[in-house]
């Protein structure tokens, strides 16, 4: 007895150890993270900025900053918050804002060299947010359509086919009827290869990833080969939908600033913002909630106190799919009006890399969606503005912060403890 629970002490005592080396481990990260902002801000851009003024307009409203002044004083700021979160961190209530804080002085020192570059670009900082916008959206209902997958233990890989098929069907039915009613078939075709991965990966135990590798080269191969049967053929009848039309908002869209950026979209984007807020009330805020991740942490002790697993399992697989269908509607009823091969262009795997870094939660995968749609963004606004840094670079930016993210960056990333587990009945 006294050796069980000396053996029971020990196991706790290592337990702590280890949570208060990662928590060491991930408040020096953070604080090498900043320091590396602010260097870049006071010694990089500092010496490349000689002066000049920093032009920032706010929907029509221009904002002049000395570039030099704003610089470094940045760079000052960023590695005094550095040395606190080495020294002290901060609350893990904090810590959001205080990264967000970071980022965006970091992003205002940028902007501030940028503007100093070439022929003294003025920086349009609300028509790069609503680009921004824009870019996440099909992201950000990919996100959405993970994180329900892998709550309930279903890795889903499959987030590309299912949002290339969503586009397809979107072309498709939009062009035959109605272009809001492609919305229908977007959503259709998502729950069509939803149910696929339902069935092979509960029904029949097949390997998850490779389920999902297979599925995404499935949908694009089917829908490679019917353009080519006959949308391309006939494109005046098969592929042209048209593009849903922006809706403002009464009185909400004539907020300055905030106005255009949010209330002035097509209603993919509206569905969107309530797909958001509902997923994460839903999941964190009721039974099916409660649930839903309790499939996805220890099945076999939801199955014993009368949950179905498999049921709920199959609905929140199918649901997820859809909600990526939808994603995949953006990219041709939501903007370009027409459907392409490999229109989606990875982005449901960019979507899959979003789930990860926002650890596996609506709020955090809208935010790492949102960083991806801001990178891709920035990227298409300097390859106008400046040519200082290659367009490359800032592509591959938002996969070095995932790396570096799940590298523990933003703390201890753990997936559901089920994820990608077979569940059988006994």
């Amino acid at each position: 007895m006294t050796a069980a629970v000396e053996s029971e002490d020990l196991t706790v005592d290592h337990e702590v150890v280890v949570d208060t080396a990662l928590g060491t481990r991930t408040r020096l990260l953070r604080a090498a993270a900043y320091a590396v902002l602010g260097l870049i801000s006071l010694v990089w851009l500092g010496l490349a900025v000689h002066g000049g003024t920093a032009h920032l307009v706010f929907d029509g409203h221009t904002v002049s900053l000395p570039a030099k002044a704003t610089v470094i004083v940045i760079g000052v700021v960023l590695l005094g918050v550095a040395a606190w979160q080495a020294v002290r961190g901060f609350g893990s209530r904090s810590t959001p804002w205080v990264a967000g804080i970071v980022f965006v002085l970091f992003m205002v020192a940028f902007f501030s060299w940028v503007s100093t570059q070439g022929n003294n670009p003025d920086i349009d900082v609300v028509g790069l947010l609503q680009n921004s916008i824009g870019l996440s959206v099909p992201l950000i209902l990919g996100a959405l359509a993970g994180v329900m997958c892998e709550r309930s233990g279903v890795i889903n890989v499959a987030i590309e086919g299912q949002m290339l098929a969503g586009a397809w069907a979107a072309a498709l039915v939009g062009s035959v009827a109605v272009t809001w009613v492609g919305l229908f078939g977007a959503l259709a075709a998502g729950a069509f290869m939803g149910v696929l991965l339902a069935v092979f990966a509960i029904r029949y135990l097949v390997n998850q990833v490779v389920l999902g590798v297979v599925l995404n080269v499935l949908a694009a191969g089917l829908t490679g080969f019917l353009f080519d049967a006959f949308m391309q053929t006939d494109s005046e009848k098969f592929n042209t939908p048209g593009v849903l039309g922006e809706i403002d908002i009464p009185l909400l869209h004539s907020i300055p600033v905030i106005g255009p950026l949010f209330f002035e979209a097509n209603i993919v984007v509206y569905l969107t913002y309530i797909l958001i807020f509902g997923v994460d009330v839903a999941l964190f805020r009721t039974r099916w909630g409660l649930r839903t991740r309790a499939i996805g942490e220890h099945p076999k002790a939801a199955d014993t106190v009368g949950i179905k697993v498999l049921a709920l399992r199959y609905r929140n697989v199918l649901i997820g799919s859809a909600i990526a269908g939808l994603g995949g509607a953006y990219f041709t009823i939501g903007s370009v009006g027409g459907f392409a091969k490999n229109i989606t262009s990875g982005n449901g795997f960019i979507a899959l890399a979003a789930v990860i870094f926002g650890r596996w939660s609506p709020r955090g995968a809208t935010a790492a969606a949102l960083l991806f749609g801001f990178a891709i963004a920035l990227q298409n606004n300097l390859s106008i503005n400046t040519h200082a840094i290659p367009s490359y670079f800032l592509a591959m930016l938002p996969y070095v912060a995932t790396i570096v993210a799940v590298a523990g960056l933003v703390g201890k990333v753990r997936a559901p403890a089920a994820d990608g587990e077979p569940y059988v009945k006994q």
